[in-house]
């Protein structure tokens, strides 16, 4: 039985994953709670064997801060960490807390019942960069635009604000610069365009 803790500030997120899981044989939610802060105290207090933790949660609680601690205090605890944002730094910022691996909400939960099964059992996993190349200059200029301030971490309404356009059109280009990489997520997107040059968020156009 693999005893699992969820931390998740959506308490609709947080219920459906606390169902969804709870159904899987061998797993066991013992503890579900929206603030990583007391993620450390809850490891005390109930002994999970993996905390399943948001990258940001309530009260502006970092998960990764947490990750670093639980895996400080409570070396046995695996920890993996997940995020719905854009973000590319999350995935080096959890290497560096020490968490044993990483997903992306959007992932089916087959696969997130993989990544807690694996990593019980010693693995790690991280997201790996797309297998096909990214053809950039299939890309208008505005898709571009739009790709870069992703890689800033800016949300959809963020990017509506900076660019000047509504929220139905921000989510026309995203759906088209993902059909033209064939990638799933923009947020897997941004890591691989990043990773491999094709925009460096230190450098504004």
């Amino acid at each position: 039985m693999i005893r699992i803790m969820i931390v998740e500030d959506q308490t609709m997120v947080r219920e459906a994953l606390k169902g969804s899981l709870a159904g899987v044989e061998d797993f066991s939610v013992i503890a579900s709670i929206a603030d990583a802060a007391l993620a450390p105290l809850y490891c005390e207090r109930t002994r999970p064997d993996l905390v399943l933790m948001d990258v940001c949660t309530e009260n502006d609680s970092s998960g990764l801060d947490a990750a670093e601690i639980i895996k400080q205090k409570f070396p046995g605890v695996k920890v993996v960490m997940m995020t719905g944002l854009p973000e590319v730094t999350f995935v080096e910022r959890a290497h560096a807390a020490g968490a044993d691996s990483f997903i992306y909400k959007d992932a089916p939960l087959d696969e997130l019942e993989k990544v807690i099964r694996g990593t019980f059992e010693g693995g790690s996993f991280y997201p790996r960069p797309h297998a096909s190349e990214l053809n950039f200059d299939e890309l208008t200029r505005r898709e571009k635009e739009i790709l870069r301030l992703i890689c800033d971490g800016l949300s959809r309404k963020e990017i509506c604000d900076a660019l000047g356009i509504t929220i139905n059109s921000v989510k026309t280009h995203f759906a088209n610069i993902l059909s033209k990489t064939g990638y799933e997520s923009v947020a897997k997107l941004a890591i691989y365009a990043v990773s491999h040059g094709f925009i460096n968020t230190k450098i504004k156009p």
